[in-house]
């Protein structure tokens, strides 16, 4: 099988990785990737938003299977182009990633779905705004204001506040931008990714766990694309996970199927663990990144069979899938001034080493590798347990040097001392 992915970042270094496990796959190329990506796949510099070029790099590549990484490009439609090819594609089509790209849509889905969410209302002109933050927050008896870019926004359009002039402050600003804004009741309690690969109906969950949205440690500063992540979640019984597939992401593939709309890809259940249940956050129409690198990393099945069965209708007849032992953790490097705009173009030491995956990441004609955007290297440990994965992550990650870096020392450590009870 040979498979092309599209995308730049350390998600995308992941799934490559995993993919090369697979005895199926014999080939390998990405779009465009970055420096770590480049010794194991092919490299292609095209406009992975353009339908068009997708479907000729495919073309030319020969792929029999395409898979898409970020959510831009299958919002804009570029699953549909590979698939009208006649391409197998593993992503969901326009339509679908809705799901994602507009949040009122995805509201409107799990309203028809029975499925708990937030409360939620879309303001779309600032002569409203006023009043709909009365509605929300502190003086409506929850702890924060959450205030929502209703559209795309990378991890970062979210701002989670008590302070009423902070949360007015970040509306206003995405009404001026001409961004609608979803503001939405605070749920309580740990949150969870839960990745589900799905084809109409079907659904075939991975293994649950945890991203760390904000910048510092103790989930201090601004929120990010995320920070790191670890799985899987000891502390989440196996009867939630199940509830989670049974009363969340299969209405929810239900009603896409029934709308038209049917959902082929990854479907990502961001939840929160409520002293009421689990209740949805938000839902992504890929895999999410960090959690894709800590998931992967355990994942003993051929990945490349998995997701060509789900793009080609075969969803159900895959077997189950097998899982390591032990814990991964992932802990994002992040660049200087990152969330804000990055410092780029810094030399970097120590990006070889075992478990250090690219994404913000490009290669001189020198063969010195340099940052090139915020979220700059994923490192990923594995180990016997949580505190063993941590120990080796954070070994790789002490050693590699880039002027200005940080990354969280935090991440995986609640869970690895026990302090995550619901």
């Amino acid at each position: 099988m040979r498979v092309l992915v599209i995308g730049s970042g350390a998600r995308e270094h992941a799934l490559l990785l995993a993919l090369r496990r697979d005895p199926e796959v014999d080939a390998l190329a990405i779009a465009p990737g970055n420096a770590g990506t480049a010794a194991i796949a092919e490299q292609h510099d095209v406009d992975i938003t353009s339908g068009d070029e997708v479907v000729k790099l495919a073309t030319r590549f020969a792929a029999d299977l395409v898979v898409i990484g970020p959510e831009v490009p299958l919002v804009l439609g570029v699953a549909d182009a590979v698939r009208s090819a006649g391409i197998a594609c593993f992503g969901p089509s326009r339509d679908a990633a809705r799901i994602e790209g507009a949040k009122s849509f995805a509201k409107d889905v799990m309203d028809a779905a029975g499925v708990r969410t937030a409360r939620s209302e879309i303001v779309d002109n600032p002569a409203r705004l006023d009043a709909a933050l009365d509605r929300f927050g502190p003086p409506s008896g929850d702890p924060a204001w959450v205030v929502k870019d209703d559209g795309l926004a990378a991890g970062k359009g979210v701002v989670v506040t008590a302070d009423r002039d902070a949360a007015r402050a970040h509306a206003a600003s995405l009404l001026d931008s001409g961004h609608p804004v979803l503001l939405e009741s605070f749920l309580d309690g740990p949150e969870v990714s839960l990745f589900c690969v799905v084809d109409g109906e079907s659904v075939v969950p991975l293994l649950a766990a945890q991203d760390f949205k904000r910048v510092g440690d103790g989930d201090t500063g601004a929120n990010t694309g995320g920070m790191g992540a670890y799985a899987p979640l000891d502390w989440l019984p196996d009867e939630v996970v199940t509830s989670i597939v049974d009363e969340v992401v299969k209405p929810v593939a239900a009603e896409l199927v029934t709308r038209g709309c049917p959902f082929s890809g990854l479907l990502y259940a961001g939840l929160a663990i409520t002293s009421r249940g689990p209740a949805v956050v938000e839902f992504n129409c890929r895999f999410g990144d960090p959690e894709t690198q800590a998931v992967l990393a355990l994942l003993k099945s051929p990945l490349g069979q998995l997701l060509h069965a789900a793009a080609t209708g075969e969803l159900a007849d895959q077997p189950s899938l097998q899982w390591s032992d032990g814990a991964a953790v992932a802990v994002v490097l992040a660049a200087e001034n990152y969330p804000g705009r990055p410092r780029v173009g810094d030399v970097i030491t120590g990006s070889e080493a075992s478990g250090v995956l690219h994404a913000g990441t490009t290669r001189r004609d020198d063969g010195a590798v340099t940052s090139s955007g915020g979220r700059v290297l994923s490192v990923v440990g594995t180990g016997a347990d949580l505190n063993a994965a941590r120990e080796v992550a954070y070994g790789v990650i002490g050693a590699i040097r880039l002027p200005g870096s940080h990354f969280r020392t935090d991440i995986g450590l609640a869970a690895a001392e026990g302090r995550i009870n619901l």
